[in-house]
This record gives structure tokens, C-alpha cells and sequence, in this order.
């Protein structure tokens, strides 16, 4: 597997960010450097005898501290961030990003465009660990040919190594794009090998590592500064001699920001949906109820009939006490089914079983709910129920994901390696316990499962891999290859690690193979000390089997899970492919050895501490002298009349209380695409929520939990039997081939057009001052001093970009952009007036997106306008609505229902739920269905998911047939151009296919499908 990379906004403006605060440095190529004991300066050609590498030119003095600052506040302005009073640190830039997003190849990215830009190619990774490290060479190698794609050029990197000296004369010597990645422990600590980059070495001629380096004039890039910069190492960093320093971390500490370019922080990347949504299945060990019978509560099981219970409890066999899980109904009897235990003899009768709020109860009145324990439990029970938890959460997301071509994986961290694997006194490796009771809970769990399901595909998959092969260690090894614990004391280099991680990141893409045969290995054990530096995107469930007095924080064990998921061919799992359901996909469950509302609340108030300085309330003066940016690329600064107008009309709106607190109404409004905001800021709307978006509001962060009334949706097998869903279903499920015949000539006039009107590309301008220097004397006349008095200013075009020698493929990225063919694009280039083509040279890249934007709204015209759809043959068959299994949570996003084809349905949004309850009890339905994901409509513009099939009965004969997309408003104004395609394409496709027996059209309202139906 190769894993593919995508341009993501937030990762682009977070490079521009940095970029943009040097607005004014021109293109330089790197110059050469030598030393001759004099300084440093530019050597001729015939100095080559001499030379000592390539340097990142300097700022040019014309780019005044002044400038940069100005260019500094811009920024910040434009990311919603407080202007900085001075310029903090010299050239010292922060970018906050929270983990799992890409940090990495964030700032790789950045380098690239650095380079660009500036001409800077000399740079220098710091990290604070071998783990990191090891992360931060393996993400270089797999966006490698990512980037080279993009810029047309590929990083030559390399770690650091004080036994591998020539590196570092390549480094200096090569007047390409070069990174040196290093952990602080290299030149930060005493010991022996962490010493001769500040020493003067024979085999590197005398001179020492540290000075050459600095000759560069490198840019440093700090991973993680909060773990880097200690007082010592601040100072050392210092012998680097860097042009700027750019530090990128999740948890900054306070005191160390410096100058903030760029933020994404937990709440902002939570909102965006660029991590995965974080559910917990907590333990509870309850002491109320006085007994020391031995109980504990898995699940309740939802079905057509009553409501079952998955409980464990002890069973006395001939072999000893053991404890069993069994499915059992009400009336179940403890006692007779313990092997008559006399801890179960006083009323351990199931009396009830409830699945309104996840709860059993005895005869004898004690009452427990799912994930209790109750009676005495030891360390290594508790451990138990982890580990069957955390394979049964692995199982459930595994069957969802399987038909999706996504691989599962599950994490534990232990404490030490014995608890996972032994060695007999011959050094033959064996089980330890942990490995032991995974092996028998994996065996239990997959014969129970076998026997309820009947998906034979994902069956086959899991009986191909054993229990033994599909969990590993990822551990150090010491010298005769026995898994040892890693050291936790990092006074000096920790190469007993590099074995550990060296395999963690070799086998990053082999783990995501679904293949059994090569990739059996779904259960992954490492050491709690491993936990920093490695991540896999497809880690979906994260336990920690850890002694209670660790002090690891919350935020830390789930930050290993947070990417978004990827699939069998690499592909991201992300908003991109699928919209807003990117969290019913990726979501990371937490085993935790406490209960939900302890470890909920933890993570919670380290979220908070997090974000601590984001607001709490809506004032007009979240507002005012915000930068909001129109949907027409417009930029405006909220003055104070603005700020007032928009606050009053979220009051009026009910969107905020009288604290200033969102409400619930706002949330609601939100998800329908319903907010009604100020008129003074349309167009604006989506910049507006942004700002809203920033205060920080707990229920958005809040951790689900993952018991709490989880339900799998089943057909109804007599519905699927009904006459009426059968006519209904023979008059859908037919495919068909499209068929695009409009006229490229009248295409490409329609985009010259729209061009020479709409295009319009702001300009790059630079701000220069004048002044002179003057002696000032003070009040009292008896003392002067010389300062800069400024006399002037003026505005001046940015023309180094219009004779810069960066190329850019016009062409080919409009056709990248377009779909189209090189020729159109070319007719349209050369039919366009030359005003509107004289734009490129004032901004090429905004001129790229906004012509690409306008072309593609005539294209998608134009396919409304002349697409053909045709019946085939080939046909989609019920299992559409069996594969994959589809889930959901009662009064979360799910709701029991009557006339569905299903026994429960899942709602996307409030407005849904209400369209939903109001066809379920509607007299005029027969039988509906949401159509699942599998059943699609091919368009010129992407595939297309109608929502609803209903079959409709008037006065009891006749009957209609529908096919619905549901909006939270029907003005067509408010749908995107491309939406509007794949509507129109489906209105041409179920003309084609039925005769027009069937009826396709969009609707806002239950009250609005009557009235068309009634036509």
C-alpha cells in the first residue's frame, strides 16, 4: 500500500501564514559560502578550494523589522488571532496544530514553499526523542513523492549522526532543499558521542560539525518545543546560528509563544472534523450494593423481541472456578447456572432488563448498569474485561468498516514487557499474561460471533488469521532479540529504542494491508514509554493496561488514535469522500479501567486547560476588528456598528442567552444549514460562524459514550416481502449510462464570458517607509537621545513576483482543475480579454483557483442543460440494504420506527428526525427506505445518493412512488452549483429508468412531499 496525501486548506494557509510574514523578501538563490578566517562571504568561482557550502541568504535590510511586524499583524489578523505588540523573539514564529492532523508534513509543506518563495533551502529539524525522530524520517519518506509531484523537486533529509560526519559536509554542500533531523539529546547532553558535534575532529578536517551547520544559516523547525526548550537548550540551539525559528506544537506552554502565525487547536480541528470523534467505554467497579457476588454487565442487545443481556459471571466446572460470559433473558437464574455457586443462591434472578437507560436487575433489588462490576474483582480481572472490551469494540467497528475496504486496529499500552511476553530459562519466548487472556477472550468472542452472524465474507476474513498471529509486540529488543522494556531515562541517546521504533515504521503501510496472509496482525501491544511518536490512522480502539498511579494524561493516550482513517488503497477517510458523516466513520474508543463520567471529565478539563484563553461568551467584541472574508474572496474588517449589528441579531435569533451562552436553538439551526444571521453580513455567513464557532462550549468536545444505547439497524424481513416495497424496489433498481453531448465550442465562450466579468484577482502590494535618524532631546533638556523618526510612507506594487523565475503551469493546472481538454483551455485563455489575463502576473495562485471555480460553474451548467441518461440491464440487488452493517445510537442519531424498511432509522440532522416522524405515522405511507450508501447514481460530477424511497397509497389503491432528497431549505440560491448537477442528473436518471412511474424531486418538509405527491 501506498498512502496518498491531499492539499488540505487548513495545512496550505497554515505554510502561507508563515510565508506571508516575509511578504517583501525577494526570490534569492542560496549563496556560497567560505571562511577564510576573515568572516564569511560570497566566493568567486575560482575559489572552489576554499569552499564551504551553500547558506540561506539573510533578510535584505530593506525588509525593516517594521515591515515584517506590519506583515506579522496581517497575518494574524486575517487568522483571528490577537496582534502581537512587538516582534517576540526576533524571527521567532508559532504554529499551533493540534495532534493527528498532520503536523508534519505541515511544516514540510512549509519548507517547500519557503524555498519557493524565498530561495531558503537550508533547514533543521529539532525533536525532543528518538521516537519522534524516527516519526518525523518516516513521514519525509512517504510524502516524498507527494511533494515532488506538486514542486517539481524532491528534500534530500537525513538524521543526524556523530559518527556519520559527511552528512554534514553534504548538507553544507548541496545547494538543494536539505533537512537534518535531530533530537536534542545529540547536542544537548554531556555524554561522549553528544560532544563531538562541538568538537574539532581529525576525520572532518579539523573543523567542528557545529560550525559548519551554522555557516548555513539555517531555518529551525522545533517539534514539540515544550519538550525541547529547556534553559540549556535554548542557549544551545543558539550555536546553530538560524535565519528564524518556527515552532510547531499541540500544548505550547504559555510562556513560550512567540509571535502565533497560526492556530488549530482540539476544539477548532474537532469542529472541522479532521480528527476522529473520541467515544469511551468506562469500568465501574460499584461498591453500593454490599456483595461480594461477582457480576459484570457487557451489553444490552437491542432486538424485535425483548431485550437480552450479555453478562459475566463465576462458573464453578470440574476444573475450578472460572468466569463465563453468557446472553441471558429475563428470569435467567445465576445460581442454577453457576454450577449452583452459593454466591448467586440469595435472588440472582434477572428480573428486568432495560434498554432505555442500559440496565439489569435482580430479584433481590440490586440493579446495575452496562460496564458495572459488582461483587470482589481483582487487578487482573479488571485487565480482563479490558481486553475482551476492547476485541469486542474492535470486532463491531471491523464488521462496519470491513465493506469499506478500511482495516481496523487496535492498540494496548502495558507497563512492561513480562506482561506480554516471557522467556523460559533456554531464552525460548512464551505467552505472558496479558497475551494469554487476549487469546482466550479473542476464542470466545469469535465462536459467539459466528454463530449470530451470517456475513460469510467477513466470517472467511477472520477465520483466515488465528488468535495467536493477529496480535504482536512492538517492543525494544536487546542483543540476543528478547523484547526488553525501554529506557525512560533520556540522559543520552536511547538507541535501545531505535530496534522498536525502526519496526513500528517500517510496518506502518504493512499494518494497513487487509490482506491475512500478509498483514494478520490486528492487535497491537507496545510499551506505555512508546506512546509519544508513533500513530497509525487506523488505530480505532486505544487500552491502556497501566498501573492506577500513572500520571499519563488523558490527551496523551488518545492522541496516538486522532488521525482520520485511511483505506485499502491509501485514500483519507475524510470530508472530502464523506461529507458530514466523516464521524460516524472515524471514531477512536477508549477502553478506560474507570468510569465514563471520571475519564470523560478528565479529558474534558484538559481540553479546557488546553484552550483555556479561547473564549467563553459571545460579546459584539468577539466581532470588532475581526478580518471576515466574503464567499467572493472579499475581505472586511467588523468595525464597531457591524460587531453590535451581528450580536443583536443572534439575541433576537435566540442563538445566545443572556450570558452570552450558544444555545441549543443555534446548534439546531446549524446542522439544518438554517442560521438566520445579520443582513449587514451576507455573503459572509460562513466566516461570521467561524467566529462564533471559536468560543469554547464543552457539549461540542464532550466524549460520547460508548454503551450508551448502541443499536445495529436490521431489515425487516416482512417489509422487504411486501408487495408494495417490491414494486417499489422494481421500479428503482435499475443502473444506467449518461450520456454528456453539449458543445465544447459553446463552453468555452460561456467561461470567456464569465471570465472578463467575474475573474478578479487582487493585487500584492508592499508597504515602504522612510525616515531619518534624529537627536530627541527630553523635557527637562538634559538629556538626548538618537531615534528613527518615520517622514513618509507609500504604497508600491509587488512586481518581484511578475519577474520572478518561478514557472507555472497555467495550463495544465486548469485542465488538472477543469476536467477539461488543453485545447479549451487554451481557446478560453486566448479568448479572454488581455486586462483579465494581465491578472496572472499580480497573484498566479489565486488566479489558478478563482478562473478554475468560474470555468467549472459553466461546466456544470452545461451538463444540467445537455446530460442524457439510458436504462442498462444490470440491476442492484437487496443486499444493498445488508452490506455493511449499519449503526447508530437511540436518541443520539438513531430512532425506532414503524413503517422503515428498517426496524430503527439514523437522522443526520434535527429536520430530518422531524421528517422522519412525520412520514412514520402518515397513514398515505406504505413503506419507506433510506437509501444506503450503496445504492448511487453515476454523474459527470461524482456519484449521488438519493436520501429516501417511499411508497405512497392513495385511498387504498392507487400507489406512488417517490424518491426524495431532503434539505433544511429549499432555496436553490443556497445549493451549490455542483449539488444542483448531481439533482439534476438524477431527475434525467429515474426518467430514464421508470417511465416516469416514479416521482424524484427535493423537498424541505414532510408537508411539502404530501403537496407534490398530491399533484
Amino acid at each position: 500500500m501506498k498512502l496518498q496525501f491531499k492539499h488540505q486548506k487548513f495545512q496550505a494557509d497554515a505554510a502561507k501564514a508563515v510565508v506571508d510574514v516575509f511578504v517583501g523578501q525577494p526570490y534569492l538563490t542560496p549563496s556560497y559560502m567560505m571562511d577564510r578566517g576573515e568572516g564569511n562571504y560570497q566566493m568567486s568561482v575560482t575559489d572552489k578550494e576554499d569552499f564551504r557550502g551553500w547558506g540561506n541568504q539573510k533578510i535584505v535590510p530593506e525588509l525593516s523589522d517594521g515591515l515584517i511586524l506590519e506583515n506579522l499583524q496581517k497575518v494574524q489578523r486575517d487568522n483571528q488571532l490577537k496582534p502581537s505588540d512587538k516582534l517576540e523573539g526576533k524571527f521567532n514564529l508559532t504554529i499551533e496544530m493540534e495532534t493527528g492532523v498532520g503536523k508534519t508534513y505541515t511544516y514540510i509543506k512549509t519548507m517547500y514553499e519557503l524555498n519557493k518563495h524565498y530561495g531558503w533551502s537550508k533547514f533543521i529539524v529539532v525533536v525532543p526523542s528518538v521516537a519522534i525522530r524516527e516519526g518525523v524520517y518516516k513521514s519525509f519518506q512517504v510524502t516524498q513523492d507527494h511533494f515532488a509531484e506538486e514542486y517539481g523537486k524532491k528534500v534530500r533529509f537525513f538524521i543526524y549522526n556523530s559518527s556519520q560526519l559527511t552528512e554534514i559536509d553534504r548538507f553544507a554542500s548541496d545547494n538543494s532543499i536539505n533537512v537534518m533531523i535531530i533530537n536534542s539529546q545529540a547536542f544537548n547532553a554531556k555524554g561522549k558521542d553528544a560532544r563531538r558535534i562541538h568538537m574539532k575532529l581529525d576525520e572532518f578536517r579539523s573543523r567542528r560539525p557545529i560550525d559548519i551547520i551554522a555557516k548555513t544559516n539555517p531555518i529551525l523547525i522545533i517539534d514539540e518545543p515544550q519538550s525541547v526548550e529547556g534553559k540549556q537548550t535554548k542557549e544551545n540551539l543558539k550555536q546553530f546560528n538560524p535565519l528564524m525559528t518556527l515552532r510547531y506544537s499541540a500544548t505550547h506552554k504559555s510562556d513560550s509563544i512567540y509571535n502565533m502565525v497560526y492556530r488549530l487547536d482540539a476544539m477548532e480541528a474537532y469542529n472541522k472534523r479532521l480528527v476522529k470523534k473520541i467515544a469511551v467505554k468506562g469500568i465501574t467497579e460499584s461498591g453500593s450494593t454490599a456483595t461480594e457476588s461477582y457480576v459484570y454487565l457487557e451489553s444490552i442487545n437491542l432486538s424485535k423481541a425483548a431485550p437480552t443481556a450479555t453478562i459475566q459471571f463465576d462458573f464453578k466446572g470440574n476444573k475450578g472456578v472460572r468466569k463465563v460470559t453468557r446472553i441471558v433473558n429475563e428470569g435467567y437464574n445465576l445460581y442454577d447456572n453457576s454450577g449452583q455457586m452459593e454466591e448467586y443462591k440469595h435472588g440472582f434472578v434477572v428480573s428486568r432488563i432495560d434498554g432505555r437507560d442500559d440496565s439489569i436487575e435482580f430479584i433481590n433489588g440490586i440493579k446495575i448498569y452496562v460496564g458495572d462490576i459488582i461483587g470482589q474483582v481483582s487487578e487482573e480481572h479488571i485487565r480482563r474485561i479490558q481486553i475482551r472490551e476492547t476485541i469486542l469494540s474492535h470486532i463491531e467497528r471491523e464488521r462496519e468498516l470491513f465493506y469499506k475496504g478500511i482495516k481496523v486496529l487496535s492498540l494496548f499500552f502495558i507497563d512492561e514487557v513480562a506482561k506480554y511476553r516471557e522467556y523460559d530459562v533456554a531464552g525460548e519466548p512464551k505467552n505472558g499474561i496479558y497475551a494469554d487472556i487476549f487469546e482466550e477472550e479473542y476464542i470466545d468472542i469469535i465462536r459467539n460471533l459466528q454463530i449470530k452472524i451470517r456475513e460469510s465474507e467477513y466470517i472467511d476474513y477472520i477465520n483466515s488469521i488465528s488468535e495467536d498471529k493477529t496480535h504482536a509486540g512492538y517492543f525494544s529488543t536487546d542483543k540476543k532479540g528478547k523484547m526488553v522494556d525501554s529506557k525512560l531515562s533520556r540522559k543520552e541517546t536511547t538507541t535501545d529504542d531505535v530496534d522498536a521504533y525502526d519496526l513500528i515504521m517500517k510496518n506502518k503501510e504493512l499494518l494497513l494491508d487487509r490482506n491475512p496472509k500478509k498483514s494478520p496482525v490486528r492487535f497491537i501491544f507496545s510499551h506505555s514509554a512508546l506512546r509519544e511518536g508513533w500513530d497509525n490512522p487506523n488505530v480505532f480502539q486505544i487500552c491502556t493496561l497501566k498501573q492506577s498511579g500513572s500520571d499519563v494524561r488523558k490527551r496523551q493516550e488518545v492522541g496516538r488514535g486522532l488521525r482520520l482513517c485511511v483505506n485499502e488503497d491509501g485514500e483519507r477517510m475524510d470530508t472530502n469522500i464523506l461529507g458530514n458523516e466523516v464521524h460516524n466513520v472515524n471514531v477512536l474508543t477508549v477502553i478506560a479501567s474507570e468510569s465514563y463520567d471520571s475519564f470523560a471529565k478528565g479529558l474534558q478539563t484538559e481540553i479546557a486547560e488546553a484552550v483555556a484563553d479561547r473564549p467563553k461568551k459571545v460579546t459584539p467584541q468577539l466581532f470588532i476588528d475581526k478580518v471576515i472574508q466574503g464567499s467572493n474572496g472579499k475581505k472586511q474588517t467588523v468595525d464597531d456598528t457591524l460587531g453590535l449589528a451581528i450580536y443583536t441579531d443572534l439575541i433576537i435569533n435566540g442563538y445566545i442567552n443572556k450570558k452570552g451562552e450558544l444555545t441549543d436553538i443555534y446548534y439546531e439551526d446549524k446542522s439544518n444549514n438554517e442560521l438566520k444571521l445579520a443582513d449587514e453580513v451576507k455573503g459572509f455567513e460562513a466566516s461570521v460562524v467561524e467566529i462564533i464557532d471559536s468560543i469554547y462550549d464543552s457539549r461540542t468536545m464532550m466524549p460520547e459514550n460508548a454503551r450508551s444505547n448502541n443499536i445495529e439497524l436490521k431489515v425487516d424481513e416482512d417489509k422487504l416481502a411486501m408487495p408494495e416495497f417490491k414494486a417499489l424496489w422494481s421500479k428503482i433498481n435499475s443502473k444506467s449510462v449518461y450520456v454528456v453531448d453539449f458543445d465544447t465550442d459553446e463552453l468555452v465562450k460561456k467561461a470567456i464570458i464569465s471570465l472578463d466579468k467575474k475573474l478578479n484577482v487582487s493585487k500584492i502590494y508592499l508597504k515602504v517607509e522612510t525616515g531619518v535618524m534624529k537627536k530627541i532631546k527630553s523635557k527637562d533638556d538634559l538629556m538626548s537621545s538618537t531615534a528613527f523618526i518615520k517622514e513618509g510612507s507609500a504604497i508600491h506594487e509587488n512586481t518581484s513576483i511578475s519577474s520572478s523565475n518561478i514557472k507555472y503551469d497555467l495550463i495544465g493546472k486548469l485542465v488538472d482543475e477543469t476536467g477539461l481538454t488543453r485545447k479549451a483551455i487554451i481557446q478560453i485563455l486566448q479568448g479572454i480579454r488581455s486586462t483579465t489575463f494581465e491578472q496572472f502576473k499580480n497573484n498566479p495562485e489565486e488566479f489558478i483557483i478563482k478562473a478554475a471555480v468560474l470555468i467549472n460553474d459553466e461546466k456544470a451548467t452545461a451538463i444540467i442543460q445537455h446530460i442524457t441518461y439510458d436504462m442498462i440491464d444490470e440491476k442492484y440487488g437487496t443486499d444493498v440494504f445488508t452490506d455493511p452493517t449499519i449503526k447508530g445510537r437511540l436518541g443520539i442519531n438513531a430512532m425506532k420506527v414503524n413503517r422503515h424498511l428498517y426496524d430503527h432509522i439514523m437522522f443526520d440532522s434535527t429536520n430530518e428526525k422531524k421528517f422522519v416522524t412525520e412520514m412514520d405515522i402518515s397513514k398515505n405511507v406504505k413503506v419507506y427506505v433510506k437509501l444506503p450508501d450503496g445504492f448511487y447514481i453515476s454523474t459527470p460530477v461524482g456519484r449521488y445518493n438519493p436520501d429516501w424511497a417511499i411508497a405512497f397509497c392513495e385511498g387504498g389503491v392507487k400507489h406512488i412512488y417517490f424518491v426524495a432528497e431532503t434539505k433544511g431549505t429549499m432555496s436553490s440560491m443556497q445549493l451549490r452549483l455542483i449539488e444542483e448537477s448531481k439533482i439534476h442528473c438524477a431527475g434525467e436518471h429515474f426518467k430514464a429508468i421508470s417511465n416516469g412511474e416514479v416521482v424524484y424531486d427535493v423537498i424541505d418538509s414532510y408537508d411539502s412531499l404530501l403537496n407534490l405527491v398530491r399533484k
